[in-house]
């Protein structure tokens, strides 16, 4: 009977870890990343910074890149938007999905350097991605902010 005992208390210490590890994510974020969502659809603006990451601005960024800096760049914005164009060397990660599903960053390290972007200042998927990165503990997160119609409108390169 000691030796069952034992055996569900270790299983139910298990299953009790990964679902800590996998846990949503708080009402907090949830609640910003709603609030941003609903911002976008009365087209006003993002909020101009956003605690624990850094803004780069489009000479930045556009410096970086120039430089060979090493950094991840992720696009956040839907897989249609991403497959018609984005900005040159640019991975897709969906805020939506990470939503969902927080497991995601597990591609990335937390010391990466990572520069996430969207549609611009109107856009609510960068910053809840952002957010979600720097709840998740990463150090080195950049918003930029100004997006994608920034970029286009210095005709800087897209594929």
């Amino acid at each position: 009977m000691k030796k069952f005992f034992l055996l569900a208390l270790a299983i139910i210490f298990v299953f009790g870890m990964a679902i800590n590890t996998y846990a949503a994510w708080d009402a907090d974020t949830i609640k910003k990343c709603a609030e941003w969502k609903e911002m976008a659809a009365a087209k006003q603006e993002m909020p101009k910074e956003l605690k624990g990451a850094k803004i780069i601005s489009t000479a930045e960024l556009k410096k970086w890149m120039d430089q060979g800096k090493k950094f991840i760049l992720l696009d956040n914005r839907v897989k249609e938007q991403y497959d018609a164009e984005r900005i040159k060397g640019a991975k897709w990660l969906l805020a939506d999905h990470l939503l969902a599903d927080p497991k995601l960053l597990d591609q990335f390290k937390k010391d990466d350097v990572i520069v996430n972007y969207c549609n611009g200042v109107l856009c609510w998927r960068s910053p809840a991605v952002v957010e979600m990165m720097v709840k998740s503990g990463f150090k080195n997160v950049y918003w930029y902010r100004d997006g994608l119609p920034d970029w286009k409108k210095m005709k800087y390169p897209t594929e």
